[in-house]
């Protein structure tokens, strides 16, 4: 893939879905035993359906990817004898929305174990298991409601490896509107602490793939891009990063962008010189 920084404006949710499994179907293609980092979260929900659509209406092959996620909710794991309502673990939310519509090697994906006995281990276990797979080839992101990475609270360090994260309240209030509440469970009994890939680990990939859409994102999306690298919006280490950058934004999430005419310009500057 290209070493470049692209930012792409999409119409909608849809469209931007659309193209962020693009880059991912076009890495699976070109590199079959390519490594993915993938991410939960409403957001990439669209992307995973278009991924399964290419799996099963154009034959796109899972079968020697290696996939590993961000993070996972401490306390947690996968209980398939439930109904997925009841399951709020990560592990579950990534079986449902894409890895069972698929046909990669179950041996081969890989979620932090919020079960861990030695969380700590556990962690330090994950990051040679990612060294050991020759790395991540592209690392799909979203960015939260405090313009965090994964579970990277504000006040992460930018070099932070793969941890047990105390989470903050915006997190907790976001992710309970999102997944806690609509399975009946109080705000009380949700986790408040998550296994999560680390700042430091997550830049180690050789290409990043950030995603985003709606409003309320469009104040971190503006301060991750275009404000100044802070370890209280983690997703502004993005800025850090040397390799392949693409984020694919809505026109809601690109709304507060500055320089948003000059990124549609330049999007079709390449397109007519064919960078």
């Amino acid at each position: 893939m290209k070493l470049t920084v692209d930012i792409l404006i999409r119409k909608d949710y849809n469209e931007m879905s659309k193209t962020a499994a693009g880059f991912i179907a076009q890495l699976v293609q070109s590199k079959p035993d390519c490594v993915l980092g993938l991410a939960t979260g409403s957001t990439p929900i669209g992307t995973y359906r278009e991924l399964i659509r290419c799996h099963r209406e154009e034959g796109l092959d899972f079968s020697q990817v290696t996939t590993f996620n961000l993070d996972e909710y401490l306390g947690l794991g996968v209980h398939l004898d439930q109904p997925y309502s009841l399951d709020q673990s990560y592990a579950r939310f990534m079986y449902e929305e894409l890895i069972k519509h698929i046909n990669i090697k179950k041996e081969n994906t890989h979620v932090p174990d919020g079960l861990a006995k030695d969380p700590g281990k556990f962690c330090q276990e994950y990051e040679a298991a990612i060294k050991d797979a020759g790395g991540i080839d592209l690392q799909l992101l979203g960015i939260g409601g405090d313009g965090h990475w994964a579970f990277n609270e504000p006040g992460s360090s930018l070099g932070s490896r793969t941890r047990v994260q105390a989470l903050m309240k915006q997190t907790l209030d976001d992710n309970y509107e999102s997944f806690y509440a609509k399975a009946g469970f109080e705000r009380k009994n949700m986790p408040h602490f998550a296994i999560t890939m680390g700042v430091g680990t997550i830049l180690e990939a050789r290409n990043i793939l950030m995603i985003a859409n709606g409003l309320k994102k469009a104040d971190v999306v503006a301060q991750g891009i275009e404000g100044p690298v802070t370890a209280q919006i983690t997703a502004s280490a993005i800025q850090l990063h040397s390799g392949g950058i693409t984020v694919v934004l809505d026109e809601d999430a690109a709304s507060k962008l500055k320089h948003k005419e000059h990124y549609i310009h330049v999007e079709r500057m390449k397109k007519e010189y064919n960078l």
